[in-house]
């Protein structure tokens, strides 16, 4: 018997027997793999300090309140430069009005007092006076201390350290899974990392510090953990 293929089917079947053969190709060579998680941590100990510290004043009218609140403020700031901390290095965050309705026991509406805070930023690059400038802070006229953040001005050695520490203990993971296995490590097919360096914070009870009679206020910087995680995937044969 005789057939005759027509030029479309042929092709259709040239197109279906070529894509059989690539796809039993590109499974032969996809790569076997094997994925690790790494880490490494460096304890830090810190060299910079930033302190919230702001003062609250009210008065029957907004004009008095900021009035006063103005005065403390100077007074504050006066009180921290003189302890040898620029004047760049504070900085006002927060400066708010508002009005606050006054009730009697009735419920009746007695008047409005007005509220005024103002909140200053502090960047302290000498470690020792961190309880000499919170004790000042209050003597001036701060009552409100929203709390002290240690931190590390330049991280980028501790990263890079830490980084290599990641890697080589995820080659570590690897290479003894793989051993278990019955397999070998034999590239690095992909990484992927992240950091995280949280620093930790001490917070400074209001009620405490407004009850300060002078003297530093004592506090404790402890470390900060730097650490990086990484993801490495390697292919294994």
């Amino acid at each position: 018997m005789k057939h005759n293929f027509s030029i479309p089917v042929l092709f259709v079947l040239m197109v279906l027997l070529l894509s059989a053969c690539v796809g039993q190709t590109g499974q032969a060579n996809t790569p076997r793999t094997l994925s690790v998680n790494g880490n490494a941590q460096v304890m830090l100990a810190p060299d910079v300090a930033y302190v919230s510290v702001g003062v609250h004043t009210d008065g029957p009218n907004a004009a008095e309140a900021v009035a006063k609140n103005n005065e403390l403020a100077k007074n504050l700031m006066n009180a921290i430069q003189a302890l040898g901390v620029a004047a760049e290095d504070m900085r006002t965050t927060t400066f708010n009005i508002s009005p606050q309705q006054q009730y009697d026991q009735n419920g009746q509406l007695t008047g409005t007092i007005f509220m005024v805070d103002n909140t200053v930023y502090i960047t302290l690059r000498d470690m020792n006076k961190i309880g000499d400038v919170l004790g000042a802070a209050v003597n001036a006229g701060a009552n409100n201390i929203y709390g002290v953040q240690f931190d590390v001005a330049d991280k980028s050695a501790a990263l890079s350290q830490a980084r290599a520490q990641a890697i080589a203990n995820a080659r570590a993971q690897a290479d003894e899974i793989a051993a278990a296995a019955g397999v070998k490590v034999v590239n690095v097919q992909a990484i992927n990392f992240y950091n995280n360096y949280p620093s930790p914070v001490v917070y400074a009870d209001n009620k405490v510090a407004a009850g300060i009679g002078g003297g530093s206020v004592p506090v404790s910087s402890g470390q900060i953990t730097l650490s990086v995680d990484v993801n490495v995937t390697y292919e294994i044969k």
